[in-house]
């Protein structure tokens, strides 16, 4: 994979920090900052609106290119943090990498496909573990890590780390015993007896309310 073949983000250096930073979210600019293992931290600015619509394409292990100043620095998305009401973008952490050297990191698991146990009604699935700790070169990270659950045939299948067969040019490094798929017993619903509306009154915060509301009146 070429520069040109990966997402490109563009960035300009940014000189602003601390409080400040917050005018530039205001005239929609997102803040950010490149690490990397040889170089220094560069702080960093982008479009917030455009940035944004990419960094929802992205996974752990997507690689970009951030072009910077007519330079060009292969890297992965290491931290996002958002607005916690809004959940708005606020800043990026990026991590420069080299394609030529071997990355750790935490991957996704999807299960995908359908269990065959489930037809016996009283099952249900349980994921026990929701990502992999991996490495591998990046151009070999997978984004996600699929698990087929069609070989969960019986109430007491179940898919270990050790089952899964990422090639050889995956190093898994979470515990192979670690089960990732198990089957339960789905829980009995129990019917709960129908409530005697003669025995509901909402009197009491009726009127408990009206109370509040002349007590502020007084208040005014």
């Amino acid at each position: 994979m070429s520069t040109q073949d990966m997402i490109t983000i563009k960035a300009e250096k940014r000189s602003v920090t601390g409080k400040k930073v917050k005018a530039l979210r205001r005239a929609g600019i997102l803040p950010g900052v490149i690490y990397g293992s040889k170089s220094e931290s560069i702080a960093i600015q982008m479009d917030a609106h455009s940035t944004s619509l990419i960094m929802g394409k992205l996974t752990g292990t997507s690689i970009v290119n951030l072009e910077l100043d007519g330079k060009n620095h292969t890297a992965i998305v290491r931290d996002r943090q958002r607005d916690v009401i809004y959940e708005n973008l606020t800043h990026v952490d990026f991590l420069e990498i080299s394609l030529k050297e071997m990355l750790r990191a935490t991957v996704a698991i999807e299960l995908v496909g359908e269990a065959p146990v489930l037809k016996l009604g009283e099952a249900i699935i349980n994921q026990n573990i929701n990502e992999l700790d991996i490495e591998a070169l990046p151009m070999d990270l997978p984004e996600r890590i699929e698990v087929d659950l069609s070989v969960i045939e019986t109430m007491d299948d179940s898919i270990t780390v050790a089952d899964l067969n990422l090639g050889d040019k995956v190093t898994i490094h979470t515990d192979p015993e670690e089960v990732i798929v198990s089957v339960g017993f789905a829980a009995a619903e129990e019917a709960e007896p129908a409530e005697d509306m003669d025995d509901i009154s909402v009197e009491p915060e009726v009127h408990e309310r009206g109370k509040k509301d002349e007590e502020e009146e007084d208040e005014e």
